[in-house]
């Protein structure tokens, strides 16, 4: 069992502020690698030549900025996607916790991949933008930006298609929490000691392992998405996918077809190679950013350190404390004399 606890030192918005930087940077940092993750999955030419190959050849096709194409729509996406996840998540915690305020692991972890699978569904055009302009040849793009991709898929394709490939990644959920399920529920006998009792690097390791567990078992899931995402008749070799499908059975059925089960994990490698610091980064960044916050509010003595503030009630949220300062500045404050008045 588990207790749902969230820090309520920090403001809703300071608390999305955090989370948003985080991820910004932490996708910026591993987009390297989700972009040859994507074009792996798709099937385009530059895969069929190993992970540093791909990137060698890219490149030298389309520049070094080509290694980030498709970054600026995935860190625009976090601010959304993390806004409706969070409000998701709480209302769906508070509905899976009994009386004493108390949630086992496995609730959580349901109640987490619906909050994630509603923003999904929400934000999901964004998602679908993203892979196209990661696909398409930055020297000759058929997207000049963001709004004119939406723009353009729009009018061509009709809004369905920015919708294209949802399903596979509704039904990717289901093994993704499987697999999270599968490595919390263990974490006692690995490590050998309750849960509670756990380090930060060791749930570094845990959220690692596990992150790695799920996304392999639903990373078929994923592959089929982003095959759907990129095929396009209006798009040049038809999104440079590497084989054709009228939906997603077919795709599934002509992916094993003409690149074997395994082609269902292409791209894999690098999808894995991403996960360690894009955790240690989205971690260690929240972490110095919600020390900030707690410094500000006035909870600790500086952002470099954890020392509490000598007399200040930690129970408090940021507006009682506030409160609380400002009543004991017009109590303590000296009054004027009437001499002087």
């Amino acid at each position: 069992m588990a207790t749902w606890r969230r820090d309520g030192r920090l403001s809703g918005p300071q608390r999305l502020c955090c989370a948003g930087l985080a991820g910004a940077l932490s996708l910026s940092l591993t987009a390297p690698l989700e972009l040859l993750t994507v074009l792996a999955q798709v099937g385009t030419w530059h895969c069929g030549r190993g992970l540093l190959g791909a990137g060698r050849s890219l490149c030298r096709t389309e520049g070094v900025r080509a290694l980030w194409k498709g970054n600026l729509t995935a860190c625009l996406r976090l601010c959304p996607y993390s806004a409706l996840q969070l409000a998701a998540s709480r209302r769906l915690v508070i509905l899976f916790t009994d009386e004493l305020g108390h949630i086992s692991h496995w609730r959580a972890i349901i109640a987490g991949s619906l909050a994630g699978m509603v923003a999904t569904v929400v934000t999901y055009p964004t998602d679908l933008i993203k892979t196209r302009l990661i696909v398409q040849n930055r020297l000759e793009p058929s997207y000049e930006g963001i709004l004119h991709a939406f723009y353009k898929i729009y009018h061509q394709e009709g809004l369905l298609a920015l919708y294209r490939g949802v399903t596979p990644a509704i039904l990717g959920a289901v093994p993704f929490s499987a697999g999270s399920f599968f490595v919390y529920i263990n974490l006692d006998k690995i490590w050998q000691e309750p849960i509670v009792c756990f380090t930060p690097l060791q749930n570094f390791i845990n959220g690692c392992v596990a992150a790695g567990v799920a996304q392999t078992l639903s990373f078929p899931f994923e592959t089929v998405k982003r095959k759907m995402q990129a095929q396009s008749p209006w798009l040049p070799h038809c999104g440079t996918v590497d084989v054709h499908f009228t939906g997603m059975a077919d795709c599934f059925r002509q992916t094993m077809k003409n690149k074997g089960v395994l082609g269902l994990w292409s791209g894999l490698t690098p999808s894995l190679l991403k996960i360690v610091p894009y955790f240690g980064v989205m971690f260690s960044t929240f972490e110095f950013c919600k020390r900030v916050c707690l410094y500000r509010n006035g909870y600790i003595e500086s952002p470099l350190s954890y020392k509490l503030t000598p007399g200040v009630d930690q129970s408090l949220l940021p507006q009682e404390l506030r409160e609380l300062k400002h009543l004991r500045r017009e109590n303590f404050e000296p009054r004027k004399s009437a001499v002087e008045n």
